[in-house]
């Protein structure tokens, strides 16, 4: 059995034509409710809330997807990173996401984590999951998590940064130098003096 309206959807996926038409009216900066993406699909106002309790489930599982998307972005480099170099390149992937998906990512990151949603939850934990084995392939003596959450805070800050117009972004390629350039400055810094060894002390 079919069921054709505006959007054309078939029976059995309503919520993942939902879905992609809440997703294209957040990209496009259209103002999105439950009730507007119904209008969209040609269905009746209530025929959302069988799939989502209310807005915050709907963003909730919007989030979830940008996370898997933005996952599947970080993974498109191949295999493991090796060097700071890779790790870098996992930095790049990062804030290309950002600027290419701005609405997303303000969404994925600007609100609260909902941790009564499980897709939500389970989507950012692969994404966490993913950093630290990054940084555990090429520093196996660091802490993987503490380590882990370093590079997260300084390529998201960089992507704020860029966002907000605190960084001028230019081309593509001057952001990916920028971030390439700040990871290696952070990962291959050395203190100038080494602080004495506490063995060697008398």
């Amino acid at each position: 059995m079919s069921t054709s309206g505006k959007g054309g959807y078939h029976h059995g996926d309503l919520r993942a034509t939902l879905m992609t038409i809440a997703m294209g009216m957040l990209e496009q900066g259209r103002p999105f409710s439950l009730r507007a993406i119904a209008r969209e699909a040609g269905v009746s106002a209530t025929a959302p809330y069988r799939h989502f309790a209310d807005r915050d489930a709907l963003e909730s599982a919007l989030a979830a997807q940008g996370l898997r998307d933005l996952k599947a972005d970080l993974l498109r480099g191949g295999g493991p990173p090796a060097t700071v170099a890779d790790l870098a390149e996992l930095g790049v992937g990062y804030v290309d996401f950002a600027l290419r998906r701005p609405a997303l990512f303000r969404l994925m990151f600007g609100n609260p984590c909902d941790d009564t949603n499980d897709e939500r939850v389970r989507a950012a934990a692969e994404v966490h999951e993913l950093l630290a084995g990054a940084v555990s392939g090429v520093f196996p003596e660091a802490d993987p998590v503490a380590l882990a959450t370093a590079g997260w805070g300084l390529v998201h800050g960089l992507a704020c940064l860029y966002l907000d117009g605190k960084l001028a972004g230019g081309s593509a390629e001057d952001v990916a130098g920028q971030v390439r350039s700040s990871f290696t400055a952070i990962f291959t810094a050395r203190p100038a003096i080494e602080a004495p060894d506490r063995h060697l002390r008398g």
